[in-house]
């Protein structure tokens, strides 16, 4: 079958595009999913570059999150046919692992997953819309609704805002309420964002978004009149120099959110910020089961825009993966094998 392979842990050279992959085999409780669509994520750049205590299996199909049609059944595998339109969830939770990572994911003309792993899609949501979802925005609706409780009369600060996990962010807080503030890197992205609802925009390579931030709704105070300064949410998953100022954003009991760390993972701390204004550090890891649900319930009822900037065919998956490392993106990257 047609891959994209990576051998050894690297640049954009190291993704390869073969035509001659051996086809999936399949055991107890597997379903073979011919692919229609795989979105990328930044999660794929550093499984491409390689992580600390990560061990990735080569030759590896990266691609985390899979959308298709089920293409073969194997033994024991009950209410699947051929035909049905599936997404993957990208976890195993039954034996561990994680699609492109540990096993093989999407960017390949047919995938292996495990039964437990699969969602039906609905008639009316389309492969793409699907493939978007889970990585990116199923980790936003945990970070958001799940976890952060973000809910209206909430003024929330989106760092990051213009990539999958940003836009579905913004949209989410919007949903419930919340008045929001985003930061991205040019006038192009900033106006996408404002019309996915955002309210107040912030280039942060022209401006410094603590003081834009103060400007609006006041430095934080812990005393007097002005105790109710600054920001109810901050969403970070940026870390590196935006997390102290992040901290200096929020008002007295006010919550920072993150699922990663793009930037840095080991930032400068001043925890004097949060014990002083009794701040809330809010982990989310990843998704669940029911976070895909819900994101799918919303694609079908149009309150949700997947918003896929780009799709590429399965050759170009190596300038796919890079647009998204370089930034050069809006929302979501999918490429369709």
């Amino acid at each position: 079958m047609k891959a994209v392979i990576v051998r050894r842990h690297g640049g954009p050279e190291v993704m390869d595009y073969v035509t001659d992959f051996p086809d999936p085999t399949l055991g107890e409780g597997d379903v073979l999913v011919r692919v229609r669509a795989s979105s990328l994520n930044y999660h794929d750049v550093f499984t491409r570059r390689g992580m600390p205590g990560i061990k990735v299996p080569m030759p590896l199909i990266m691609g985390l999150d899979v959308a298709g049609e089920i293409a073969d059944v194997g033994p024991g595998v009950e209410g699947w046919s051929v035909g049905d339109r599936v997404l993957v969830d990208p976890i195993n939770r039954v034996e561990g692992g994680l699609m492109g990572e540990t096993m093989h994911g999407g960017l390949a003309e047919l995938c292996r997953a495990r039964v437990h792993q699969l969602v039906c899609i609905p008639d009316d949501v389309s492969f793409v819309d699907a493939a978007a979802l889970p990585v990116a925005y199923g980790t936003a609706h945990r970070m958001l609704v799940s976890k952060g409780n973000v809910q209206a009369g909430d003024k929330v600060l989106v760092l990051g805002a213009s990539g999958g996990v940003g836009v579905c962010s913004v949209q989410l807080a919007k949903q419930a309420g919340a008045e929001v503030v985003v930061c991205a890197s040019s006038t192009a992205k900033l106006n996408r964002l404002h019309a996915l609802g955002a309210d107040h925009l912030i280039n942060y390579t022209e401006r410094d978004f603590v003081q834009e931030v103060h400007a609006l709704y006041g430095k934080p105070s812990r005393r007097g009149v002005n105790i109710g300064n600054g920001l109810d949410v901050v969403v970070n998953f940026t870390g590196g120099d935006t997390w102290v100022k992040s901290l200096r954003c929020l008002k007295v009991g006010g919550r920072l959110l993150t699922c990663g760390a793009t930037a840095s993972y080991d930032p400068k701390e001043d925890i004097r910020f949060i014990w002083t204004f009794e701040l809330e550090i809010r982990g989310s890891n990843g998704w669940q089961r029911d976070d895909i649900d819900a994101l799918l319930k919303m694609v079908r009822e149009r309150r949700l825009n997947t918003v896929v900037e780009r799709t590429y065919p399965l050759a170009d998956a190596a300038e796919a993966l890079r647009v998204i490392e370089d930034r050069d993106v809006f929302g979501k990257i999918v490429v369709t094998p």
